[in-house]
């Protein structure tokens, strides 16, 4: 399988949001507080600029979807990340996490980023994929009045500026023993 390396074919199809599904087993009353726990201190960090996470309104008190056991899902722009994958990394207590991407390629939906571009912080759980389309026209849109993730206007870095960074960093590392060195090609 050939790798894409086009930096513009790169840059075009870079994920934008992703939603990380809280699990924790529906009968098991400790579980399901902590996953409580987990959403309100997730809030309370948005509330004050830790980063921006939405939970959806809604917790699955039973399965739904292709989701085998009790959950919620928290929507987040690329834009944050980092910063909410570290903070659900290290306060998740015992609760598995599945994170997927929100991708916007043509006639793909949900199936196949709940199938093979998926993650997990903590054990996975069985998903059920016949629960999700293969294909669908509708490209995912959420929150977009956030203006973040695909509905963000604002300008990112050109390709001219992305080389002129890229160029810089490997002169810097140049000096680094523990640094692999890019291709010459």
């Amino acid at each position: 399988m050939a790798l894409p390396t086009d930096l513009k074919e790169v840059v075009d199809s870079e994920i934008k949001e992703w939603h990380f599904h809280i699990y924790f087993h529906q009968r098991n009353a400790d579980e399901h507080q902590a996953a409580l726990e987990l959403r309100d201190a997730v809030l309370r960090l948005r509330r004050d600029g830790a980063f921006i996470a939405v939970p959806l309104y809604r917790v699955n008190t039973d399965p739904i979807g292709p989701h085998p056991v009790g959950s919620y899902e928290i929507w987040c722009p690329s834009e944050s990340f980092a910063s909410v994958f570290s903070y659900l990394c290290m306060n998740r207590g015992n609760l598995s996490i599945l994170v997927h991407p929100l991708t916007r390629e043509q006639n793909i939906h949900q199936r196949k980023d709940h199938e093979i571009r998926n993650a997990w912080i903590g054990p996975s759980f069985p998903l059920d994929l016949a629960t999700l389309p293969v294909k669908s026209e509708e490209i995912p849109l959420q929150y977009q009045s956030l203006k973040l993730g695909y509905s963000s206007t604002a300008p990112g870095l050109t390709l001219e500026e992305r080389k002129k960074l890229g160029a810089h960093v490997e002169i810097i590392l140049k000096g680094e023993k523990e640094a692999a060195k890019a291709p010459s090609d």
